[in-house]
């Protein structure tokens, strides 16, 4: 069941330099121990994740991509911070462990954390995963239900109000995400055109400010195996990748997990994107549902945080593609995202068109 997220050999070109990361764990980190054995996990099409081994244990470490701005999605040291303020808050996260600013170890800035072993369901297991339904719309169950927790967190007591200022949080990030495209943009794309217009168009009115994740989906979570069986089980264990979180309107962290929310009735490009169109998941409209009840917030304007988690993922697709296309990046599968983004685009278009998600 979590053979697929083992860890592999390290990708030619993304190795890690063992002498000088050592020689800094054994000033910075004495207590972890030099990394014995070092492998890659090739999951995820942003930052870098290696598994590393040492007498004391199993740790991860993370870092920027070559070639990518280290700020946003690349900040390292953002996310070591969101994890940091999160202990004694929420107990689903890895330990951090030590954050590395400097780029005269790894050439990038770089932070490691201890390992949460755990099962992460991924797009490329849909095929032979075969949970019974009724099992599957639990786990969707559940990691709604823990999406209404992060958003249920304190962010004064917290600290997280720190992370961001909420005022303007979506019009900065429409035209923050607008921007970005425009800078990574390779190919015409007509929808990503209007999409882009449209959001600029139809602002929403405000919700009350919480603490987002900003990349929630079953890719980013750990769930605790049943101990007889090996199946994953609704409990988690850990939430991974916080390099985006902030604080801000929490329908645009629900909005970007609709937009990975994969259907059956959905192209199998789109299916491509996540495994939530297997048989028994909730559909987007139940997972709205659910997230209403549980929260008791307004979702009746969630067409728009939808889209824009729809256009988001595209902008950060086109990033990606534009970095390898640059020869940035030696990852192949970069190299076929174009047919994503235009299937994004597409469909947030045709959302915007029929008014439904």
């Amino acid at each position: 069941m979590t053979a697929s997220d083992a860890p592999r050999p390290v990708r030619a070109g993304e190795e890690l330099d063992l002498t000088r990361l050592n020689a800094y764990l054994y000033e910075q980190a004495p207590d972890m121990g030099l990394v014995l054995d070092v492998r890659q996990f090739s999951g995820g099409f942003s930052n870098l994740t290696y598994w590393l081994k040492t007498a004391t244990g199993e740790y991860v470490l993370r870092r920027p991509p070559a070639g990518a701005n280290i700020k946003g999605g690349h900040d390292m040291g953002r996310e070591f911070r969101v994890l940091s303020l999160l202990k004694g808050h929420y107990d689903k996260i890895p330990e951090p462990v030590v954050y590395c600013e400097s780029t005269g170890v790894l050439g990038v800035p770089f932070y490691i954390m201890e390992r949460v072993p755990g099962i992460i369901l991924r797009a490329p297991m849909a095929p032979t995963l075969n949970l019974a339904p009724a099992l599957m719309r639990q786990l969707a169950e559940a990691l709604v239900d823990n999406l209404v927790a992060i958003h249920g967190l304190d962010i004064h007591t917290s600290g997280m109000i720190q992370l961001g200022k909420p005022e303007g949080y979506v019009l900065r990030q429409v035209e923050g995400w607008n921007k970005r495209y425009r800078m990574a943009e390779t190919d015409k794309i007509p929808a990503m055109d209007h999409v882009g217009d449209w959001l600029q168009q139809n602002y929403p009115a405000g919700q009350a400010p919480a603490f987002l994740h900003n990349d929630y989906k079953f890719d980013n979570v750990l769930l605790a195996p049943d101990p007889t069986t090996g199946e994953p089980t609704p409990v988690i264990k850990g939430v991974l990748d916080w390099e985006m979180a902030t604080v801000g309107d929490p329908l645009m962290d629900l909005g970007a997990t609709l937009a990975y929310w994969s259907e059956a009735t959905d192209s199998p490009a789109y299916r491509n994107f996540n495994l939530t169109w297997l048989s028994g998941n909730l559909t987007r409209q139940e997972v709205v549902n659910r997230y209403a009840e549980r929260s008791s917030r307004d979702l009746s304007n969630i067409l728009y945080y939808y889209v824009f988690g729809l256009y988001k993922n595209a902008v950060i697709a086109q990033q990606i593609y534009a970095r390898w296309k640059l020869g940035h990046s030696q990852d192949a599968r970069f190299g076929h995202l174009l047919p994503m983004i235009i299937e994004l685009a597409n469909k947030a278009a045709s959302s915007i068109e029929s008014g439904k998600i």
